[in-house]
């Protein structure tokens, strides 16, 4: 039996609608021993995204952003988060989002990238889908200085740095950010091991 099978929605309601959708849903979901369960959840409709770790297998290095990030601000985080670029997918396809992102953001032109895998970053409350992806670099391919989109309040820095460095880096909590702890182990495990 499918998931499907298992809900029978009752309400939903919007509860927001300005910068993307949260609603309330109440459902009844059949357990495992039989019984319908009536629940209620909040979902965060932001859309689907995708990110992108750049890496030079030679020179032993990536890519990686920092910016100003308001809800890691409210939860302590009183620093720039250090992160793997990333953006919604906007109704593109997840490769071609990611080229453009990746160029917008950092301002390396990719040449051929990779997806790896896909995941859910919190899906107890948020919809969205991050499909990753892994690219290889060469300090020419950088065709402009990056920073983002002004008119979305991104102010981008652009950060080489070492995979050793960036490993240490999460070990002592300065990279704390999912998605980029994600790619870099991937990195660390698929691209440079052996290198």
């Amino acid at each position: 039996m499918s998931i499907a099978h298992r809900i029978n929605v009752e309400d939903v309601k919007v509860l927001s609608n300005d910068w993307y959708l949260l609603k309330k849903t109440t459902f009844s979901f059949l357990r495992e021993d039989g019984t319908w369960q009536k629940q209620s959840r909040e979902t965060y409709d932001r859309g689907n995204g995708a990110t992108i770790l750049l890496y030079d297998k030679e020179r032993r290095t990536v890519i990686l952003t920092r910016q100003f990030r308001y809800p890691a601000f409210v939860n302590g985080h009183d620093d720039l988060l250090i992160e793997t670029p990333a953006g919604l997918l906007d109704n593109a396809e997840p490769e071609a989002r990611i080229r453009a992102e990746t160029e917008e953001e950092t301002g390396f032109k990719v040449r051929s990238v990779r997806q790896v895998f896909d995941a859910f970053m919190s899906p107890g409350s948020v919809t969205e889908r991050l499909h990753f992806f892994v690219g290889e670099y060469q300090p020419g391919d950088r065709t402009s200085a990056g920073g983002g989109n002004e008119d979305e309040g991104e102010d981008i820095a652009v950060m080489e740095i070492g995979i050793d460095e960036a490993m240490s880096m999460i070990a002592s909590g300065v990279i704390r950010d999912g998605k980029t702890i994600m790619l870099l182990q991937y990195a660390a495990l698929n691209l440079f091991k052996g290198a």
